[in-house]
């Protein structure tokens, strides 16, 4: 291992010690280690700004980072156990091609504002991607709702309940998509806010151009007090987290749909063969194996989420603690997102069985139109709910699927499902 940034001439180090303090740090790294090197662009323009690094020095530091950043994703460099971490890696990289140019990248700033910095560029690109499977899903939803309608029962606690339609079906998932891309978008607007500059969270004695790397890097506004850049560590993961979360609920939910939905005891649905699987032993099976993993992944998210709360029992100011949240973020939202990705091609890939679903309905499913009928007719409606449960074995007899779905027009129903407002809300998140 080089040596370590913090390394003085009566530090101890052991190696066992650095294993558990360095943990898997530096392969976790990895995931963040352009933004750090854009972050470190930024501060070596800020610095020049104030006289700290000349603007020949600021030049060759900006031309080696560059290159660092092209090396590491041609593969040329790696960042592995020879480093404690991404932020040594880029001090060392500089040092040895730049010597004391390359020693003065880290002036003014701290390991903590850098991995601060990192992992706020790196929130905001994951969560600009949720908004993006968000809407195409809800995109996908909404051309189904639009361009097929087959009845299909609805459920309440999995029992036959009333006449639905795969329209109402995809309306809802829609809705839950376009929230979901709401969600993303405000919690990406909440966190773009730049902590570089806190430096360990108390500031330096040096005039840093802040407002410069706040606009270099991209971010809508600086995260003003230097102590709170580190109380809000763990608490902005937590919150990208609980978007993605979000979103992943709703799949959980049509999964299990999908789950119930592709038994043979339902067969509603039939799944593209690529998301399906073989079984080992028993050559009749194939198994919705993906959709299956699709509603488990909420748990990684939410595990993730967990553990960083847990860490966050903490006093103000940093606390090593906060290391093992880099990877909890990093699983849960890798995890989370995946899954995410897979959903529009699935939705707009599965295919309904419209006989099956039809057989599905039986007449007691009309009971419920039936009462209310009676109760817009000036029946009070508990006396038209207690005659239809006494007839329900009859009371939907030469009724019709589309009969009921066309009389269905309170708002958001089936004859009155309002897709062009839908549409708008999903215009309105922009592109």
């Amino acid at each position: 291992m080089t040596d370590l940034l913090w390394q003085k001439p009566d530090s101890k180090v052991d190696a066992k010690i650095m294993r558990f303090l360095a943990g898997d740090d530096v392969l976790l790294d990895r995931e963040f280690f352009l933004h750090d090197i854009a972050a470190s662009k930024a501060h070596v323009e800020g610095l020049a700004n104030i006289g700290v690094v000349s603007t020949d020095e600021a030049a060759a530091l900006e031309r080696e980072l560059d290159a660092l950043a092209d090396d590491f994703r041609s593969g040329a460099f790696a960042l592995d156990d020879r480093f404690e971490d991404g932020h040594s890696a880029i001090e060392a990289r500089l040092t040895e091609r730049l010597g004391d140019a390359g020693r003065k990248v880290h002036t003014g700033r701290s390991r903590n504002d850098q991995i601060l910095v990192a992992t706020r560029l790196w929130l905001k690109e994951k969560l600009a991607a949720l908004e993006g499977y968000c809407k195409t899903a809800a995109k996908v939803c909404l051309d189904r709702a639009t361009n097929e309608s087959l009845p299909m029962p609805g459920y309440t606690h999995l029992q036959r309940a009333v006449v639905s339609s795969t329209s109402m079906w995809w309306a809802g998932f829609a809705e839950a998509f376009i929230d979901d891309a709401w969600r993303a978008q405000q919690t990406h607007d909440w966190i773009d806010a730049n902590p570089l500059g806190s430096a360990a969270g108390y500031g330096v004695n040096l005039k840093l151009d802040r407002e410069h790397t706040t606009r270099a890097l991209g971010f809508t506004r600086m995260q003003v007090a230097a102590i709170y850049a580190q109380l809000s560590r763990g608490k902005f993961e937590m919150a990208a987290l609980e978007a993605i979360g979000s979103a992943l609920l709703d799949v959980r939910r049509l999964a299990w749909d999908l789950s119930l939905f592709t038994t043979a005891e339902f067969g509603f649905v039939t799944l593209p063969p690529e998301y399906t699987t073989g079984s080992s032993i028993m050559p009749n099976k194939r198994n919705p194996d993906v959709i299956e993993l699709l509603r488990a992944s909420y748990a990684s998210v939410a595990a993730a989420r967990t553990e960083i709360e847990h860490l966050l029992s903490l006093p103000s100011g940093y606390q090593r603690d906060l290391q093992f949240s880099k990877g909890g973020i990093f699983h849960g939202v890798h995890r989370g997102l995946m899954a995410l990705e897979l959903v529009p091609d699935l939705l707009a890939r599965l295919e309904w069985n419209e006989s099956t679903m039809r057989a599905a309905i039986e007449p007691a499913m009309y009971a419920t139109d039936v009462a209310i009928e009676q109760a817009a007719a000036g029946v009070p409606f508990r006396d038209a709910y207690r005659a239809a449960a006494e007839t329900v074995a009859s009371t939907g007899q030469g009724r019709t699927p589309e009969q009921s779905l066309a009389a269905r027009v309170s708002p958001g129903a089936h004859a009155d499902l309002r897709l062009d407002e839908l549409h708008s809300r999903l215009d309105s998140l922009g592109q």
